[in-house]
């Protein structure tokens, strides 16, 4: 399995190593893996990221006091993406049932007159 294209970023961002950040890569996948019973399909994948960055935060914040300047908790951006992804699906959804409330009242209204 190839690597998200993101990880050296995220790495970099974090202050470890891509090496480090592999390893931690595989240990999320593997617990994603663990934990929904496949490989693959968006559940296991945005499991495997959550628990990837959470991982990354936990492995920064175990890093020796000297480092100065601490690393950004990336967390936050994958939730807010998947909170913004979920709002368009919500209004999609409600669009349709919207469109099919209209569409049978008016079929209704034709058999009824």
């Amino acid at each position: 399995m190839k690597a998200p294209k993101i990880l050296p970023w995220i790495a970099r961002k974090a202050g470890i190593s891509d090496e480090l950040a592999l390893k931690l890569w595989r240990r999320a996948i593997s617990e994603a893996e663990h934990l929904t019973g496949k490989c693959e399909g968006s559940e296991y994948w945005s499991l495997a990221v959550e628990r990837f960055l959470s991982i990354v935060e936990n492995e920064v914040g175990s890093t020796p006091t000297y480092n100065l300047t601490p690393a950004p908790r990336l967390s936050w951006m994958w939730q807010h993406q998947t909170r913004m992804s979920l709002l368009s699906l919500m209004a999609a959804q409600n669009a349709y049932q919207f469109w099919q409330n209209t569409w049978g009242s008016n079929q209704l209204a034709k058999k009824a007159a």
